[in-house]
């Protein structure tokens, strides 16, 4: 059986590895153990905050929301009930933007979300 030669594979694998780690500070761009290393850990780190990202962004559409509805004199959660019975449909990214560049529009929700509030 003839010997199978790995250098051209292993090669192709390191210099991927290390276009992946460009940028990084010290060995950790240049030496293989190094940067295989931190571009793994790299990769969790991104796993994660895909993840946290988006729970932040929900956080800061909560945030305007109750911003511009307290200006009604209304809650964020007295709002949001409201909504829920007038049977608007828009989700919260949405209604945060219309807080925020078409206030007129955005009274017209609030409105209808307090009509709908049991008195």
């Amino acid at each position: 059986m003839p010997r199978i030669k790995r250098g051209v594979t292993t090669r192709q694998k390191h210099k991927r590895l290390l276009e992946q780690a460009k940028g990084y500070r010290g060995r950790r761009k240049n030496t293989i153990r190094v940067a295989r290393q931190a571009v793994e850990k790299a990769g969790q780190y991104a796993y994660r905050d895909r993840k946290v990202k988006k729970r932040n962004f929900r956080a800061l559409w909560i945030q305007r929301i109750n911003a511009a509805v307290r200006a009604e004199g209304l809650t964020y959660s007295q709002f949001m009930h409201g909504v829920k019975l007038a049977g608007i449909e828009l989700d919260r990214k949405v209604m945060a933007d219309l807080a925020m560049n078409e206030g007129a529009a955005f009274k017209s929700v609030i409105e209808q979300a307090k009509k709908a509030l049991p008195a």
